[in-house]
């Protein structure tokens, strides 16, 4: 049994909803009743829901894979800077300006090499994984012996 609702359309959705069923040949009702039972089903949220939950699971992992780059480059720069402290000796004031010309083109050379490394593509995190992978085969020779 079906039951009879009367609503009032704006003339604009009014006419949108007769060229569309005039097109398709059906009726409006079975239009305007297709569009309610596909905008109330719960299928459509339930769909919207999981996407989401994919994408936030895709956004998860992908803060997570920061977070730990962080962290490598941050233990890195961490033990370079103390490792440089512990065994670079402070300099005399007379040797100061020629130290510091070395120290500039020292980091243009740098730069440049950074530079090259970043355009191929390898990261000192891929292979810090790749050094450390459990995985991966000790270094030495390999027994053939069966």
């Amino acid at each position: 049994m079906r039951t009879k609702h009367t609503f009032r359309l704006p003339p604009d959705l009014a006419g949108q909803l007769a060229d569309y069923a005039n097109r398709k040949r059906v009726p409006q009702a079975l239009v305007v009743e297709t569009a309610l039972a596909s905008y109330l089903s719960p299928d459509n949220s339930e769909r919207m829901e999981a996407a989401l939950s994919r994408r936030l699971d895709r956004l998860t992992r992908q803060a997570e894979r920061l977070e730990r780059h962080v962290t490598i480059s941050n233990e890195a720069l961490a033990l370079f800077v103390r490792f440089w402290l512990t065994v670079t000796p402070p300099l005399p004031d007379t040797a100061q300006p020629a130290a510091q010309a070395k120290g500039r083109e020292r980091y243009e050379g740098f730069v440049k090499a950074l530079g090259r490394r970043l355009a191929k593509g390898q990261t000192l995190s891929q292979e810090i994984t790749q050094d450390v992978s459990p995985n991966a085969a000790p270094p030495g020779p390999t027994d053939s012996s069966s």
